[in-house]
């Protein structure tokens, strides 16, 4: 199984925090050259691997950590996300209801990245939040996931407790 976070925003550097903190590679990329962040991915750790776009998205899993306004262009770097799994990470802030007809955010996404299977997820912690090492007071920081599919749910609840999270 291989990761990506595409966004290297607050969050999506939160999340590199986390799989660098379990030496768990995983693959970093926005929409600018590699080069101008390898710097940053590289004073989170050795296993946070900056890439492009095109590359990250054939990982296997992918954090969506980018502005909500921004996932149809990253949607359009493949034309078929089957067999992929993303995690929408993603808030509408400032994105008014009625833009959005009565549905979650998270059914653009789903129709965005169609043939993905989708999971909801980690998107209800602030950055400085995410980005503190989960075991806290002898227990763990829960992260929330939501999904439609019972296999995603449970392959990305198994990546959360692996990253040190308590998933429900």
């Amino acid at each position: 199984m291989n990761y990506a976070i595409i966004g290297f925003g607050s969050i999506g550097k939160a999340l590199a925090d986390a799989f660098a903190r379990k030496g768990i590679a995983v693959s970093v990329a926005t929409t600018r050259d590699p080069e101008s962040f390898a710097s940053e991915a590289a004073a989170i750790g050795s296993g946070i691997v900056p890439t492009t776009l095109a590359e990250a998205v054939k990982a296997d899993v992918i954090f969506l950590a980018v502005r909500f306004e921004a996932h149809p262009s990253v949607a359009k770097a493949l034309s078929n996300w089957q067999g992929k799994t993303i995690i929408d990470v993603t808030n509408a802030y400032g994105v008014p209801p009625e833009d959005l007809g009565g549905k979650p955010s998270s059914a653009f996404i789903a129709q965005a990245f169609s043939g993905a299977k989708l999971v909801k997820g980690f998107n209800h912690l602030g950055a400085a939040k995410l980005a503190q090492d989960p075991a806290l007071n002898g227990g763990r920081r829960v992260v929330f996931l939501a999904s439609d599919n019972e296999d995603a749910a449970t392959q990305i609840g198994a990546l959360a407790e692996q990253l040190g999270f308590a998933p429900i």
